[in-house]
């Protein structure tokens, strides 16, 4: 056990520092690079106003914005799989993403407007559809309680319907607003700025805590219900309390980066592979990872064509998929 917890400890050291170093590498770099003792004196306050306007105002609300959306949906992505005892399941497979992007692209189809108040809008519009979603799936999943399989079944269905009534509202829409719906659904944050960050942190700050303090109910649930129930715990209740917390950190992840794919998939299982079935320890090394991937991916994707820019859901997709067939052909 000690060891074990050394080596989370190194492990999430090291993760720390990647990040800084990916933070400070994707500061410099761009359609306008900054070296990086430019970088430097830009944030103790001696760089020059057009080095100070291209950090603070374009590329740190954006990195920010990477590494809580990466969290995030690792995070929720993480309770999925122990709450259905499936380590495929995710807020993409599952419906939740889909149920999420469906609501919003309906706010953008109705509403025709782009006004700053859309940030703090989409959001609520997308854990609406978030948890719309989730509700049918648990509804329908229902016979003398929720089985795990028919969770991810169900899941896949609700996934299917959503996705096709996606593509039915974007055919309706104008030109404009479904080239905004594509790229959204692509999985997207360029153009975020700290409005972005100040719509999605709450959320986080929120729901975060309170699933490192359901870590232990989670390692529970894993057991089985039966046994779960013998150990005193409340299975329907607490699987329906982090269903909810798993919806909402999605729902508010997709609301502003889009429907990136493979995150909530690939981060848990890779966590779980490094530090073991521990929710406690899976859960804190998976936030620290998603941060990272998307932080990484998203500054390939500014990068490697620039001045064109790669949606960042296409390079997480990218490399999820490669890490699967990975993982495929070791088995």
């Amino acid at each position: 056990m000690v060891s074990q917890k050394r080596k989370t400890g190194l492990l999430l050291t090291g993760l720390l520092f990647a990040i800084i170093i990916t933070l400070l590498i994707s500061l410099n770099m761009g359609t306008m690079r900054i070296a990086p003792l430019d970088v430097w004196k830009t944030i103790i306050g001696q760089g020059s106003d057009q080095n100070q306007l291209v950090l603070f105002d374009f590329r740190l609300p954006r990195m920010i914005i990477a590494l809580l959306i990466g969290a995030g949906m690792a995070i929720s992505g993480g309770i999925l799989q122990g709450v259905t005892h499936n380590e495929l399941a995710d807020p993409g497979i599952l419906g939740i993403n889909s149920g999420a992007g469906f609501a919003v692209v309906l706010f953008i189809y109705f509403t025709q407007e782009n006004t700053s108040s859309q940030v703090f809008i989409l959001p609520l519009a997308a854990l609406a559809g978030a948890m719309t979603a989730a509700i049918l799936i648990y509804v329908i999943s229902w016979k003398n309680g929720v089985s795990p399989i028919r969770l991810i079944l169900v899941g896949i269905g609700i996934n299917a319907a959503f996705s096709a009534l996606i593509i039915v509202y974007q055919l309706k829409m104008d030109p404009n607003n479904f080239t905004q719906a594509t790229v959204w659904l692509s999985g997207n944050i360029a153009g975020t700025d700290w409005t972005y960050t100040l719509a999605l942190l709450p959320w986080l700050l929120i729901l975060l805590p309170i699933t490192f303090y359901k870590a232990g109910t989670l390692d529970t649930l894993h057991l089985g219900d039966e046994i779960a129930q013998g150990l005193g715990t409340q299975v329907e209740k607490e699987r329906l309390l982090l269903l909810f917390i798993a919806v909402a950190l999605a729902g508010a992840s997709v609301a502003v980066g889009g429907a990136i794919a493979f995150l909530g998939l690939v981060i848990p299982h890779l966590a779980r592979k490094l530090v073991g079935a521990n929710h406690r320890h899976m859960l804190i090394i998976s936030a620290l990872l998603g941060a990272l991937l998307l932080l990484a991916a998203d500054t390939i994707g500014r990068n490697i064509l620039a001045p064109s820019e790669i949606p960042v859901g296409l390079i997480v997709s990218l490399i999820g998929g490669s890490y699967f067939i990975y993982l495929l052909m070791k088995s």
